[in-house]
């Protein structure tokens, strides 16, 4: 009866999650945070970072990978189905019925007065997650100055990848201390000259290829199993194959695709259900979306289990710091690239400040204050 009980609330927090989490991963994981930890107490804020440096160790949708994390965690393998397919299933129905749309009309439906309300909200929602998440994180000079070099170091433009490696060998030489640095830094230089060696080795030739179903299912499986990073590394990855390589899609078709992706709730993983439609039609759309997401699933039905080990160990737990300050670093600048575009006049500028409010003074749900800043955007472009 007890697991039913938490079976059913973990559907029912991630079906309306899928629904309502606007803003991209840093947002989306704001809001979990603020279920699970702050209304909930499933967990703590040192469990939840854990499991967020966990998200970034495995190639995958960062957010989606978190809900199924929290699912597993809450539910044990039935939550880990449930709760990721509930995160997955609104987000992906919205953007089919919208590549629905687009293959008939041949355009994207128009969001800019929904995201003009909620982009404000979602700047307060993160900034008030970074900085709860910090205190539990940053526990000395050391992690406050690996931090603060991640936020720079990406707002200057550095791969987010390249960071979050960064802060993992950062975290094992302060856990080394001296001993053990010098075959640190030959691993290193291993490693680099195994991925250039790599890199060289990988030549993309244009080739005549036929979309079928397979090649399809194929190809998002290979996507979801390597890739890392934030939707922009999914422009590129997919671009290099789907139009440059194969010619399955135009420049236009995948930006759009992309784009549709970003401004829907719910993961940007589902720019692969939108493709999937414009190649496949509904068959397509449904092997494309199951391909992206399953190996997500895998990854962290893996990894949870090890993660108490991870952090038992000195020196693996001080990896785990080095990811866990890195992740918030980059929270914290993708938060400073999102209020450059959003927060633009007075009227965003007093959406987030009331946000901001609502957040610390009466605790509002962050759910209803995404919805309230939709409303509000829909309501203030439409009568201007």
């Amino acid at each position: 009866m007890a697991r039913r009980a938490a079976l059913a609330e973990l559907a029912t927090l991630f079906l309306r999650l899928g629904v309502t989490a606007f803003g991209g991963p840093a947002a989306h994981i704001a809001m979990m945070r603020d279920e699970v930890v702050e209304r909930r107490q499933w967990l703590t804020d040192a469990e939840f970072l854990d499991l967020l440096a966990a998200t970034n160790l495995i190639p995958g949708p960062n957010s989606t990978e978190m809900a199924i994390h929290l699912g597993y965690k809450r539910g044990g393998l039935p939550g880990l189905v449930l709760a990721g397919s509930c995160f997955i299933l609104p987000a992906s129905l919205i953007v089919l019925a919208i590549a629905a749309g687009y293959s008939v009309y041949g355009s994207t439906p128009q969001a800019e007065w929904v995201m003009y309300g909620v982009g404000p909200v979602v700047i307060a929602i993160v900034l008030q997650a970074v900085v709860k998440l910090g205190r539990t994180a940053v526990t000395g000079v050391f992690p406050a100055l690996l931090g603060i070099a991640v936020v720079g170091l990406s707002v200057a433009g550095v791969n987010e990848l390249v960071l979050l490696a960064g802060g993992a060998l950062a975290g094992l030489v302060s856990a080394l201390g001296r001993s053990g640095r010098t075959l640190l830094a030959v691993a290193i230089a291993a490693g680099a000259a195994t991925v250039h060696v790599a890199a060289a080795a990988v030549a993309a030739t244009a080739e005549t290829v036929p979309v079928t179903l397979t090649r399809l299912t194929l190809f998002f499986a290979k996507v979801g199993s390597i890739l890392f990073g934030s939707g922009y590394v999914l422009l590129a990855f997919l671009r290099a194959d789907l139009t440059e390589r194969w010619g399955w899609l135009t420049d236009q078709q995948l930006i759009d695709a992309v784009t549709v992706g970003q401004v829907t709730p719910g993961p940007v993983f589902t720019t692969a259900t939108f493709i999937g439609y414009l190649l496949g039609g509904w068959a397509g759309a449904l092997l494309a979306t199951v391909a992206i997401f399953l190996p997500g699933f895998v990854f962290v039905a893996i990894t949870q289990p090890i993660i108490p080990r991870l952090r038992r160990s000195t020196v693996m737990g001080g990896l785990l710091d080095g990811v866990v300050v890195s992740s918030l670093g980059l929270m914290l600048a993708v938060t400073w690239r999102l209020a450059q575009s959003a927060v633009v006049d007075i009227p965003t500028a007093l959406f987030a400040a009331a946000a901001a409010v609502g957040l610390i003074s009466w605790k509002l749900n962050s759910t209803w204050l995404i919805l309230g800043g939709a409303l509000a955007g829909w309501l203030l472009r439409a009568s201007g």
